[in-house]
C-alpha cells in the first residue's frame, strides 16, 4: 500500500461531536468514518485492522472445534417469542421494522435463538452432539449511550459462538475450554495481561451468572472489583455471590475501570425447553439440548486496543493487529528507490509513503497511524548499508543492515 494511493487522509482535528479517545485519533488517522452517535464505517485501514482481529479469534475458535457459519440479522417474532426476549421490556436495545405487508422484524443483537431453531433441523440424537459454530456478523443494538466511540457502538462486527450439548457436564467442559480460549485471544491481542475473568449478571441473556473478559482501561464503562493474583474479577452487582462463589474475601480485591472485551453464558437446557428442541438420548428418550453462548466484540476490542494504548502523538498498534508492521519513509533517489522495491515485494508488511512531502509530516503521520516501526531509508543510511528503525511503543531507534532488514520482513512474511 503506498499512502499516495489512499483515498483517506490524516487530519489533525476530529468531529466537535466526538468525545471519545479511540474514535477522535480513528478518525483522524483514517481508520473510521462517523456516520452518527454509534456508527461507524470502517476504512481499508481500519478494516486491515479488524480482519487482523478476526483471523486471530478465527483460530482459536476453530481450535475449539467450532465451525464457520454466517446467519442472517433479520429476525423474526415466532422465534424469540417462546424464550420471553421479543419483548422489549425483557430486552431493550431491539431495533424493529416491518415487512410491506406489515409483519414484524427485528434486527438481531443476538443469535441464541435463532440458532437453536436453525439446528433443530439437524439434531437428532446424542450422536449428533456435541457441536459449535461461529459467525463473524453485524450485530445492531439501540443502545441508549453511545460515547465512547467504538468501544459501544448501536452497529458493531461481534464474533459470536454457539455450543450444543447432551449434558450439563459437557457444557460445562466446554464452556470451561472457551474461556481458555478467550484468555489465549486477549493475549495474542496483546492485552491479556489486563484482562480478567469477571463474574456478572446474565442481564438480558439469563439469570444465572455470565462470565465477561474485562479489560482495564481508564475510559472504560464498568467499575470492576479485581484480584490480580487468580485473574478474576466481579461485577458491583454479583459482588456478594461472586466472592463466596470464587472463595475469596473483599480485601483482597481492587477496584478499576475497566472496559468489556467478551463474554460467554451457559444456558444450560433453559432455551431448548422453552423453544421445544429436544433430541433423542442414548437410553431412547426426549431430552432438551443444553446450550452455550460466547461473544466477541471485534470492533470493540479495536476501539479498547485503540484508546489503551494511545499517547500524545497517536494510535500505537500492537503488531498483531497493526494494519502494517512498517511505515516506510524514504529519502533522496536511493532511499525512495530501495522504499518502492521492499513494498512491490512485502505488499502485506509494509506501507510506503511515497509523498512529495516533508519528512516531518511523514513521521508525524506514522505516529499518528500508530504504525509499529517506522523505516528511515535515505541515501545517507544506504552508504552505510543499513535502515533507520524506530519502535512506535518505545521510541527506540535500531540501526539494521539491508540484510538484517530484509530478513525481518522475510520471516515476518512467511
Amino acid at each position: 500500500m503506498k499512502i499516495s494511493n489512499l483515498f483517506t487522509h490524516t487530519s489533525k482535528t476530529a468531529p466537535a461531536d466526538e468525545t471519545s479517545k479511540n474514535a477522535q485519533l480513528l478518525i483522524r488517522a483514517g481508520f473510521v468514518y462517523k456516520e452518527m452517535a454509534g456508527v461507524y464505517a470502517y476504512l481499508p485501514l481500519g478494516l486491515r485492522v479488524v480482519d487482523k482481529i478476526k483471523q486471530i479469534v478465527r483460530e482459536e475458535m476453530n481450535a475449539v472445534d467450532g465451525q464457520e457459519l454466517i446467519m442472517t440479522n433479520l429476525q423474526d417474532k415466532a422465534t424469540w417469542s417462546p424464550t420471553g426476549r421479543w419483548d422489549d421490556k425483557t430486552v431493550d436495545i431491539w431495533f424493529k421494522t416491518k415487512l410491506q405487508d406489515g409483519t414484524e422484524l427485528g434486527l438481531a443483537w443476538s443469535h441464541e435463538e435463532p440458532i437453536l431453531k436453525m439446528m433443530q433441523r439437524f439434531i437428532h440424537s446424542y450422536k449428533d452432539l456435541p457441536t459449535s459454530v461461529y459467525q463473524f456478523q453485524t450485530k445492531l443494538r439501540n443502545e441508549l449511550r453511545a460515547k465512547s466511540g467504538i468501544m459501544r457502538g448501536r452497529e458493531f462486527v461481534m464474533k459470536d459462538m454457539y455450543s450444543l450439548h447432551a449434558s450439563q457436564e459437557d457444557l460445562d467442559e466446554y464452556y470451561s475450554k472457551v474461556s481458555d480460549a478467550y484468555l489465549k485471544i486477549y493475549d495474542r491481542l496483546g492485552i491479556g495481561e489486563d484482562t480478567f475473568v469477571t463474574y456478572a449478571s446474565g442481564g438480558a441473556f439469563t439469570n444465572k451468572f455470565s462470565h465477561e473478559f474485562q479489560t482495564i482501561c481508564s475510559a472504560g464503562e464498568d467499575d470492576i472489583y479485581i484480584h490480580r493474583d487468580k485473574k478474576l474479577a466481579f461485577n458491583e452487582e454479583v459482588l456478594e455471590e461472586g466472592l463466596r462463589a470464587a472463595g475469596v474475601s473483599r480485601e483482597e480485591l481492587e477496584l478499576v475501570k475497566c472496559a468489556e472485551v467478551g463474554n460467554i453464558f451457559n444456558f444450560g437446557d433453559e432455551k431448548s425447553r422453552e423453544m421445544g428442541v429436544m433430541f433423542t438420548n442414548s437410553d431412547n428418550t426426549q431430552a432438551p439440548v443444553f446450550l452455550g453462548s460466547y461473544g466477541v466484540g471485534v470492533t470493540r476490542v479495536m476501539g479498547v486496543i485503540a484508546e489503551k494504548f494511545a499517547d500524545d502523538k497517536g494510535l500505537v498498534w500492537p503488531e498483531a493487529v497493526a494494519p502494517f508492521s512498517y511505515y516506510l519513509v524514504g529519502i533522496g533517489e536511493q532511499g525512495s528507490k530501495q522504499c518502492s522495491e521492499l513494498h512491490d515485494k512485502y505488499p502485506e508488511l509494509v506501507l510506503w509513503d511515497d509523498r512529495d512531502a516533508r519528512a516531518g509530516e511523514k513521521f508525524a503521520d506514522a505516529e499518528l497511524m500508530g504504525i509499529p516501526y517506522r523505516v528511515v531509508i535515505s541515501d545517507k543510511t544506504l552508504a552505510d548499508n543499513a535502515v533507520e528503525v524506530t519502535n512506535r511503543q518505545t521510541g527506540e531507534t535500531n540501526i539494521l543492515t539491508i540484510t538484517e532488514f530484509i530478513t525481518k520482513l522475510s520471516a515476518a512474511s512467511c
